[in-house]
């Protein structure tokens, strides 16, 4: 790697912690995530002022708002060099621009209970995981991938049916809504929706979108829904396309949840289990339709007529305090969080057919950085024995992969509202599944600004 090279890359991801920034009063988790949500679909009242940098743009901004019109913009930067492991040393900035805009219709159109969104966003920078040949199941960078480019996002109407009932539809990101999880820290094994980081290859994560409906019923701190996707691989392309041709089938997601407030202290917690099934077709990963090894006989492999999973999220605050914004729900303002998250995909057409990720953080360590977090997770990506004995049929002598592990720590800096800065490190042990492959350590830096 050339020395001009790796001083831009650590200038470009370094460049957000040497502006001069004067600590302000914030909420916590203010800077929107890579892959974040719109959670004020979920509500129509009056939103907060939100602190940017850019400000209020002379008060044209606030009029907007509370004319219905929420304009919205960020970007995140993510810097990562490997020290040890990979097939050499490297670093690597990459990092998404995210453009939005949410209109309450009550309030622009007098059209009770509806929302519209449209979501623009453009990824740019390189993947360390390519440049340094790590050969990890789970990227270091989360941010990168699915094209450096400009897509349409979003561009969705979500309507109030009923007190308890909402629908929403039009091109949608699917794991905003299923199998959501929020996105601090950089390895990808704890961002976005687990679904989509082990089962990629049909359930597309944000920035993907693609044409949907989802049907959501609440009930006290109870709800369910389901939701019917287009799976089309074509909406990959990088274009803002509303229609591609070469559609597959549908993806059916559904979701139960609980979001209940535990203890003395009535704590929040999210208790979600969900499940899909994609109609789509796909081949078996070993064998073939005389249920032998494709490896062994040469025949084409046996076509499965679906694909299906399940998965288990849950998360609850132990300790401390938070707040319950009428917009963005509950939001912990002090103490500590732990999650659990766990997806099996089928083993007969995916690769990497399980992962186990278990982690915690904690919001204002030290009395004098109050808003600042602590973020500490590891996770267990598993290579599906089927799919590892195929490989090793077809390459006799490759070693059997197996599983990998993967871990991060992370530091928090919030040093105003719309900007955050968390160094963190990874560990990575059996890149690729593979026990003779020598660990990942990497250094990283995620940073968050809100324009």
């Amino acid at each position: 790697m050339s020395i001009s090279r790796f001083r831009g890359a650590a200038l470009a991801a370094s460049a957000l912690t040497l502006a001069p920034v004067p600590a302000l009063a914030q909420q916590a988790k203010q800077v929107p995530d890579a892959n974040g949500t719109n959670d004020a679909a979920d509500s129509q009242q009056q939103p907060k002022t939100p602190s940017t940098l850019t400000g209020e743009w002379g008060g044209l901004r606030t009029k907007l708002r509370n004319d219905g019109v929420d304009l919205t913009a960020g970007y995140t930067s993510e810097f990562a060099a490997n020290v040890q492991g990979g097939e050499r040393h490297d670093a690597t900035e990459t990092g998404q621009f995210t453009f939005g805009a949410t209109v309450d219709t009550d309030k622009l159109l007098g059209l009770k209970g509806g929302t519209f969104q449209a979501t623009i966003t453009y990824r740019r920078g390189d993947d360390l995981g390519a440049h340094a040949g790590l050969n990890d199941l789970q990227q270091v960078q989360e941010v990168y991938g699915r094209g450096q480019t400009w897509r349409l996002t979003e561009l969705w109407y979500q309507q109030q049916i009923t007190p308890t009932l909402d629908l929403k539809a039009g091109r949608l990101a699917m794991g905003t809504d299923f199998s959501s999880f929020s996105c601090d820290f950089e390895n990808l094994s704890f961002c976005g929706a687990p679904v989509g980081n082990i089962a990629g290859d049909y359930w597309y994560n944000w920035p993907v979108s693609q044409w949907g409906a989802r049907l959501r019923a609440k009930h006290k701190s109870w709800y369910a829904m389901i939701g019917a996707y287009e799976n089309n691989p074509n909406n990959l392309k990088n274009d803002f396309a509303l229609s591609h041709g070469g559609a597959t089938g549908v993806l059916v997601p559904f979701e139960f949840g609980w979001t209940p407030h535990l203890g003395t202290n009535h704590l929040p917690g999210t208790y979600r289990i969900g499940g899909w099934y994609n109609s789509s077709n796909a081949v078996d990963v070993l064998v073939g339709d005389d249920h032998r090894p494709t490896a062994i006989t040469g025949l084409d492999p046996m076509d499965h007529s679906g694909r299906y999973g399940i998965y288990v999220l849950l998360q609850q605050q132990l300790t401390g305090t938070y707040t319950d914004d009428p917009v963005k729900g509950p939001s912990v303002t002090h103490g500590l969080s732990v999650f659990v998250n766990v997806t099996q995909t089928d083993r007969n057409t995916e690769k990497t057919d399980n992962q186990v990720a278990v982690g915690a953080t904690y919001v204002g360590p030290f009395a004098f950085r109050p808003k600042d977090d602590i973020g500490l997770a590891v996770a267990r990506t598993n290579y599906n024995g089927r799919a590892a004995e195929a490989l090793v049929l077809a390459t006799p002598g490759t070693e059997k992969p197996d599983a990998e592990y993967e871990a991060e720590l992370y530091y928090g800096i919030h040093f105003r509202d719309w900007l955050v800065v968390r160094p963190n490190v990874q560990y990575v042990a059996n890149p690729g599944g593979y026990h003779d492959a020598r660990n990942l350590v990497v250094f990283g830096i995620k940073s968050g600004v809100t324009f």
